[in-house]
């Protein structure tokens, strides 16, 4: 569990920084999943004391992906060349 809170606060972190910048969730598979825009990505972030929820959506152009974030390898800034 404290892999799955440290990543879903890093996303909340990346979510909240001004300007926003993408970034990109590679999941365990090997699929990498950028987020675009905050609006791409909806989970429930936890408050007053509550943990949040493991499992986030991802709505983006032709994207619609459902996962959870144990299922999250690594977090990572866009390099805006790509």
């Amino acid at each position: 569990m404290p892999r799955v809170e440290a990543i879903r606060s890093e996303v909340q972190r990346l979510l909240r920084s001004a300007p926003f910048r993408p970034f990109a969730l590679t999941l365990e598979n090997g699929d990498r999943v950028i987020i675009e825009h905050p609006e791409n990505i909806a989970f429930n972030p936890g408050n007053n004391g509550s943990l949040g929820s493991e499992e986030f959506y991802v709505i983006s152009s032709q994207l619609r992906l459902f996962s959870t974030f144990g299922a999250v390898s690594a977090v990572a800034l866009v390099d805006r060349g790509e």
